[in-house]
């Protein structure tokens, strides 16, 4: 058989989805082409090599298949690139570290259904964290966490049965605390104000929006109304921000930048790696789906994906300096123009939900 009836079909499949992502559909089929950036652009290279291989490039067939296949590369690189050493990072880095001043933060999917209590335990007390979020938390997790209450006497708390439970647990003091269901009734976010030992205030929020799925939204409008709903709310915040939480959005996709950009927070994974936390179990189906973003207030001393604890994604652990305004005043990340405000409103307009709805611990 001539390759160019197999390679054909192949390079047709992955232009596809390559140009889906590119739509605003919200519509689940469309939106999952935001994930596996980086398995296409493995199968690209894999075609391309394949391409050079078995096809003739003498023939103008070689060219309109190896021309298309290389536009693919090139163009899923643009979105994933700025995740690699390749680019330049957009946190500065820190080796100075103020015990008064410095944030250590944890965030865990558990996996509801993860009876590996004790592996989390472990984590928690060799990392040491200053803040631990758990997510997927129901009560059965609840009782499970109750030995390291003593270590964190701060907390809150939103067990549920849905896999969208929620818990906070804090050595620093939490203060105007709030659990909100911002967009749908069953899917819970933290608000609080932390105090470090330094006495400076940190805004903190705490997400976990359900994802556009077969079988949980069709759409990922909601996802998106909550997540432009918190940037909007944060992006004139006079106080140091964090947010933090399981996505269920890739760092690269079009409304992680359109967050980004509304809220002018910074992500700390620029320039450095993907820190990929799910799928734990399958190291060919990878992608970062938990993630923190924090204001220009900070630098960064150490970021690291931890060990497997039982679930389906790994814990993020992130350790952020507080800095003095002369370190900041410059920095800045991705910035909104008109039409990615229009677009945000948009978001909000679809689901009928505003900024004002956020609670603004200060």
């Amino acid at each position: 058989m001539n390759p160019i009836y197999l390679f054909a079909p192949l390079v047709f499949l992955l232009l596809c989805v390559s140009f889906l992502s590119l739509s605003s559909k919200e519509i689940w089929w469309v939106r999952v082409h935001d994930f596996p950036r980086m398995q296409y652009i493995v199968l690209a290279i894999v075609l391309l090599i394949a391409e050079v291989l078995f096809l003739d490039y003498s023939n103008l067939s070689f060219w309109l298949l190896f021309l298309p296949t290389l536009f693919v590369i090139a163009y899923q690189l643009w979105w994933i690139v700025p995740y690699t050493r390749f680019y330049s990072r957009e946190v500065p880095q820190t080796s100075n570290l103020d015990s008064e001043n410095s944030i250590k933060i944890m965030t865990a999917n558990v996996l509801m259904s993860n009876r590996k209590a004790e592996k989390l335990i472990e984590l928690v007390r060799g990392n040491n964290p200053d803040i631990l979020v758990t997510l997927e938390t129901d009560q059965w997790w609840q009782t499970q966490l109750e030995p390291i209450e003593k270590d964190y006497p701060y907390r809150m708390s939103c067990p549920q049965e849905n896999l969208y439970g929620m818990h906070v647990f804090s050595r620093f003091l939490l203060s105007e605390s709030t659990t909100e269901f911002l967009v749908e009734d069953d899917i819970p976010s933290m608000h609080t104000l932390l105090t470090l030992p330094s006495g400076e205030n940190i805004r903190i929020h705490f997400l976990h929006p359900a994802p556009p799925s077969p079988t949980e939204n069709e759409e990922s409008s909601e996802r998106d109304a909550e997540l432009i709903m918190i940037a909007k709310s944060v992006a004139d915040a006079d106080i140091p921000v964090i947010v933090t939480g399981d996505l269920n959005d890739v760092a690269w996709s079009p409304t992680t930048r359109l967050f980004r950009k509304v809220s002018k927070l910074l992500d700390p994974r620029i320039g450095r790696g993907m820190f990929n936390t799910f799928h734990a179990d399958y190291w060919f189906m990878r992608w970062p789906l938990d993630h923190l973003f924090h204001s220009k207030h900070f630098k960064l001393y150490d970021i690291r994906r931890l060990s497997h604890f039982g679930s389906d994604h790994f814990a993020l652990f992130t350790q952020l300096s507080l800095v003095n305004s002369d370190s900041f005043e410059s920095r800045s990340g991705i910035k909104a123009d008109n039409d990615d405000k229009k677009f945000a409103s948009e978001k909000l307009s679809s689901e009928n939900v505003s900024d004002a709805d956020v609670p603004t611990p200060n």
